[in-house]
């Protein structure tokens, strides 16, 4: 074995190591198990689909029955035609009284269309033919009732909180009309928690029962936070909530699909695979004719208890014992063969680079490893003698450099203080403490110089309950652009004055101005830029209204569900031709996000290509953090540009600010 070559131990290392191609196998053993996981998945999905069906028709049927009874009942028809006569009403709350023992929850509930009026009765409460409140058309929790009155169905079962009675159940709405016209609706209910517990909570583990109806709003969910109330009564509408709650455009597409193809064949559930709730489900739809309602079990195929694995863990034990033999014995056998050698030559090699020459090499053996030994000996040899020519002329020179570094450390102190010292006073200038103040957990403002000082800075002006606010970025950054920004602050204040906190475009008119009027007499050089980029606002409170104006600085508005860009004048103050501004007035509304940004944030490179961050990505992110308390926005702002940004440093200056007003 001493005689084998380096290249032989590596042979027979590869060999060794060959012997761990169990990996494959774990692969298709695993592909094969998800194989047998998805073909028993998906008739388990379908059976709990078609099964939840079977439980949820007969007891639903059955209370949509004996209302349709009570409500259509001859006693009900003269009652409603003759509302106020008292010997009909009692002929008919006798009869009924007798129903709300034979109803589920004890309670029965009708409403006459002319008058609105609504008589209910439970077994909670005492008995009472006198009305327990008057619908108005007017009144949005009284909507469904209208719109129940405008279909042409018989019926409608609607999940709906009743604000007025306090409770919160499924209704079994049943019209009845006189001669084509709607005359009352009546019917029972179900108390919406057992409803849940017992048609809905399968108590599966992996398993998701879900009812919907005909648009795809959700009439049942385990989750009682996802059900859209009111939606049976509403008629057609825009898509319900389960489209929302698919995360992939495939899956949706499939889901409408199998609701199209399931009131063809209700007797067999249709299966499709969806994203929910991050995670990609097997889904079973089957429709309920009877109830206009489609039935979903969305099944997690690695969380449900399809496939008993308690057999597998004592085989996957024997493999692992199996595999941690073999590696040990491939340690072993790398490390005598092939380490050992190699660690001892290590070791000398580090003693000569601490300088200690005459350390002695190990003997090579007759191998690759025995020849790189002696060819070292004699590099060392030379490295020694190199080494000390090299020291001698190291020492004159080292002389040399610290009389220079001691000079360049005292410039580099000199011009740091002074750097630091301009920051100060720049950032005196910023309105931080007024702002604070003013309004409070209302706003952030992220202002990032690219260096110590920068040509980036932000105003505010309180005007009583209203205030002006913006954001103005210089040309130029570090300390050309921090005197910029001392110049165009003068001249933003000068404005303030001529022209009031309340006309953001003349402040801008007048800055330019300003701006031009201070320039005038200087000799600027062609290839100096001196133009600024702005960006103003007034919030005109009372009003409920704020005023923009920009040059070539957008103003930002979102909701988390849209953002909006307003765009500013092309030109930029102090530019080469003259700029027009104009005031855009807004809605000061409540739950909407105000942005404005320099273009700092938007052009610093990043990603996986080094692009700039882009205005498509920045609304993107604004959406996604619009509705987070301003102070968590900033922080997540942070966050964003430094993932974003990576490695490579910033390209400007930054500054973003925000607010808004509930």
């Amino acid at each position: 074995m001493a005689k084998l070559g380096l290249r032989a131990k590596s042979l027979l290392a590869l060999v060794l190591a060959c012997l761990l191609a169990l990996i494959p196998t774990a692969l298709l053993g695993w592909h094969a198990m998800e194989q047998v996981r998805e073909h028993f998945g998906r008739a388990y999905a379908d059976n709990f689909a078609l099964l939840s069906r079977q439980r949820i028709l007969a007891p639903i049927t059955r209370e949509l029955a004996l209302s349709q009874r009570l409500v259509e009942s001859q006693l009900a028809l003269e009652w409603m035609r003759d509302e106020d006569n008292a010997a009909k009403r009692e002929r008919f709350f006798k009869e009924a009284e007798g129903y709300r023992t034979a109803f589920r929850s004890h309670a029965y509930f009708l409403i006459n269309a002319a008058s609105g009026k609504y008589y209910f009765n439970e077994a909670d409460k005492p008995f009472s033919e006198a009305p327990r409140y008057q619908l108005h058309a007017g009144d949005p929790e009284d909507r469904w009732f209208y719109d129940s009155l405008r279909s042409t169905t018989e019926y409608n079962i609607n999940v709906n909180p009743d604000g007025k009675l306090k409770v919160t159940r499924v209704w079994f709405n049943v019209i009845v009309r006189d001669q084509g016209k709607p005359l009352a609706i009546g019917g029972a209910s179900l108390d919406l928690s057992d409803f849940l517990h017992e048609f809905v909570g399968s108590g599966e583990p992996g398993v998701t029962p879900i009812i919907i109806d005909e648009q795809g709003s959700i009439q049942a969910h385990p989750d009682p936070a996802l059900i859209d109330y009111n939606s049976g009564a509403a008629g057609v509408g825009a898509p319900g909530r389960i489209f929302s709650l698919i995360q992939d455009e495939a899956g949706r597409a499939a889901l409408q699909q199998a609701l199209r193809d399931a009131p063809k064949t209700p007797d067999i559930a249709q299966a499709i695979w969806a994203r929910l709730d991050g995670k990609r489900q097997l889904v079973s739809v089957s429709y309920v004719p009877e109830l206009h309602w489609y039935v979903l079990a969305a099944v997690d195929l690695h969380a449900a208890r399809i496939v008993d694995t308690a057999g597998l863990w004592p085989t996957a034990a024997a493999l692992l014992l199996l595999i941690g033999g073999l590696l040990a014995a491939f340690g072993y056998a790398v490390n005598r063969l092939v380490l050992r050698p190699i660690r001892k030559l290590q070791q000398s090699a580090r003693a000569i680079a601490d300088g200690r020459y005459d350390v002695r090499l190990p003997k090579g053996g007759a191998d690759e490893i025995g020849d790189l030994s002696r060819a070292f000996g004699v590099m060392a040899e030379k490295v020694r003698t190199h080494t000390q020519e090299l020291e001698t002329k190291v020492r004159e020179r080292t002389r040399a450099l610290e009389a220079a570094n001691l000079a360049m450390a005292s410039a580099n102190k000199k011009i740091g203080d002074s750097i630091d010292y301009a920051s100060l006073i720049q950032q005196a200038i910023l309105p931080r403490r007024q702002m604070a103040q003013s309004l409070g957990a209302r706003h952030f403002v992220m202002w990032k110089p690219r260096d110590v000082v920068g040509g980036d800075f932000y105003v505010f002006r309180a005007d009583g309950d209203n205030c002006l606010l913006g954001v103005m970025d210089c040309a130029g950054h570090g300390v050309p652009g921090a005197l910029m920004t001392m110049l165009v602050r003068a001249a933003v204040d000068v404005a303030v004055a001529e022209a009031g906190p309340s006309d953001p475009a003349g402040i801008l008119t007048r800055t330019d101005a300003a701006i031009r009027a201070m320039l005038a007499d200087m000799q600027v050089p062609h290839a100096l830029a001196t133009n600024t980029d702005a960006g103003l606002v007034y919030i005109d409170r009372a009003a409920g209204r704020l005023l923009f104006a920009g040059a070539k600085i957008a103003l930002y508005e979102t909701d988390g569900a849209q953002c909006r860009e307003h765009r500013g004048a092309r030109r930029a103050l102090g530019d080469k031709r003259h700029g027009e501004y104009a005031n855009t007035a807004m809605p000061l509304s409540a739950g909407m996000t105000f942005y404005l940004s320099t273009d700092g944030f938007l052009d610093q490179a990043g990603g996986e290509h080094g692009f700039g961050f882009g205005t498509t990505r920045f609304t993107r992110t604004l959406i996604e953090m619009a509705r987070l308390p301003l102070g968590a926005q900033a922080e997540a702002l942070e966050r964003v540009l430094e993932e974003y940004r990576g490695d490579l440093p910033q390209r400007d200056d930054i500054t973003i600010l925000s607010f808004r007003f509930e």
